[in-house]
């Protein structure tokens, strides 16, 4: 434990956990391709942190030695005689997995995903069901049909939901 730096309460920690989770074990998926082994890592990197006690200066050092940790997790088992011995087939590239630029882009891009969709989370329930069918790439016309609904409804939850959204995430540009 580092002195002078916050001590986890069983509160916040369970808000931490609560808030990484879902993100830690799609970048944990993304090396080891097996959604519960995924869920395994991120639990036990949860566990020893809470177990050893460790402290964080604040939420954002929290957050980068949990991914820091999942991933040397994650890695450690692709190396491992156990995963060598029962995985059928060679990961092709292992050494791309651990370079920085491959952690970098999996953990902001997790991390950038899980923020827009707690924006569109907030959205009225109709413009966020069509902006997640947009972004699926369906058309006008084919969200249209999906939802049974008019093409101009469409457009107008479209434009309810992106004015929404630039408010919600204004936070994210660069000014």
């Amino acid at each position: 434990m580092r002195g002078g730096e916050n001590k986890f309460t069983l509160k916040s920690y369970k808000k931490l956990f609560e808030s990484l989770y879902p993100q830690l074990c799609v970048f944990a998926y993304k090396y080891l391709n097996d959604l519960e082994l995924s869920k395994d890592f991120v639990q036990e990197v949860f566990l020893k942190v809470w177990e050893d006690k460790i402290s964080f200066k604040n939420e954002n050092h929290a957050t980068g030695f949990f991914y820091k940790s999942v991933k040397n997790k994650c890695l450690n088992y692709l190396k491992s005689k156990q995963y060598k011995t029962t995985e059928r087939y060679e990961l092709a590239n292992l050494e791309d997995y651990e370079t920085e630029e491959f952690y970098m882009t999996e953990a902001v891009t997790i991390e950038t995903t899980a923020v827009i969709e707690k924006a569109i989370n907030k959205l009225p329930e109709k413009a966020a069901q069509v902006i997640r069918l947009s972004i699926e790439d369906y058309t006008n016309n084919e969200i249209a049909n999906k939802l049974s609904i008019s093409i101009n409804t469409v457009k107008d939850h479209k434009k309810v939901a992106y004015r929404k959204l630039r408010s919600f995430l204004s936070f994210l540009t660069v000014k």
